[in-house]
């Protein structure tokens, strides 16, 4: 299970990089048929991009803009079935047909997003969903610690 394989890279690491990376890594090896995976981190009204796997990829997006700026707007996972009808979607890469985007909270507040693309339309379901929740939750205990590694 993913989740637990994050548990285990990122137990005890205070370090919200690294964390970061080897999550986006783990994650782009584990599933099948994507093309990205990786994070954005809420910096005022913007989400500015870390660690990723997949080719270079939109730096910033603005909070309400694309499906990762959609996400944080509403607080609320996004499950884009087909990006091109998403309305405003971003085009990092044109060769991404379907989007699932899980806002990140450290103290009820949204911190980032974790951001999966594939190639094929109709990619994720709600069991992805469910299970990409999981890890999201994984991921936001370690971006609490880093913040708190004082």
């Amino acid at each position: 299970m993913l989740a637990k394989e994050l548990k285990a890279l990122t137990d005890g690491e205070p370090d919200l990089i690294a964390n970061l990376s080897n999550a986006s890594a783990a994650i782009y090896q584990s599933l099948d048929d994507i093309n990205w995976a990786g994070f954005y981190a809420l910096k005022g009204e913007t989400l500015v991009l870390r660690p990723f796997q997949g080719k270079p990829a939109c730096i910033r997006i603005p909070v309400g803009k694309g499906v990762c700026g959609t996400a944080v707007l509403n607080d609320e996972a996004q499950l884009v079935p087909d990006v091109h009808e998403f309305p405003g979607h971003i085009a990092c890469d044109s060769a991404s047909n379907s989007e699932i985007v899980i806002p990140l909270h450290v103290g009820g507040e949204i911190v980032g997003v974790l951001d999966i693309d594939s190639p094929t339309a109709g990619r994720f379901s709600e069991t992805d969903l469910n299970g990409l929740m999981l890890s999201a939750e994984v991921m936001e205990l370690a971006w609490e610690r880093s913040l708190n590694k004082n």
